[in-house]
């Protein structure tokens, strides 16, 4: 890894680090393009896709599941999981969490192909948190570093699609899914 790669990683993980520890206990949705990141992308996209993730977050905090699910494509599918297993997964986090929230720093954003067949992808840092309505504490469900969000368009929207390609059959080790962003 060149200097350069080592010093924007670092920049991310401290960027990271301290949206963490500021968003701990609040319902604010952070969603952000640090400077210095890699944009392919017309401003439009670019805007376009942050105003999506800012949509879902809207939902998930007033747990609209309609809504939510909504950011998701029709062909969804992230190592097996279908749209209706992450419509469950959801429901299922609603019903146990309040105030859900989560991070999203897009580092870099590319367009792969073109026409229909073109996919959006955004490689993304952030974590997924929300108080416990048995114990009224925070807790974190999910955290991801540098993972892709892959995104189509249909009907004029981007949604995510999940994983590009066949799926392996097993993780490699020491990796674990990501499947809600």
């Amino acid at each position: 890894m060149s200097v350069r790669g080592r010093a924007g990683s670092a920049v991310v993980s401290l960027v990271f680090l301290i949206t963490c520890a500021v968003g701990v206990g609040t319902t604010a949705a952070k969603i952000v393009v640090p400077s210095g990141s890699v944009i392919e992308v017309d401003k439009a996209t670019v805007n376009t896709v942050v105003d999506t993730f800012e949509q879902a977050e809207e939902a998930i905090k007033s747990h609209d599941l309609e809504k939510v699910m909504a950011i998701y494509s029709a062909q969804y599918n992230y190592h097996g999981l279908k749209k209706d297993d992450l419509r469950k997964i959801w429901k299922d986090l609603f019903d146990e969490y309040q105030e859900i929230a989560s991070t999203h720093l897009f580092t870099k954003m590319a367009k792969v192909g073109a026409g229909r067949n073109s996919v959006l992808e955004v490689t993304c840092t952030g974590h997924l948190w929300a108080r416990s309505k048995t114990s009224g504490l925070y807790v974190p469900i999910d955290s991801w570093h540098e993972e892709v969000h892959y995104l189509v368009l249909e009907d004029g929207a981007w949604h995510i699609r999940g994983n590009v390609g066949e799926s392996p059959r097993v993780l490699p080790f020491g990796t674990a899914p990501h499947p809600l962003f």
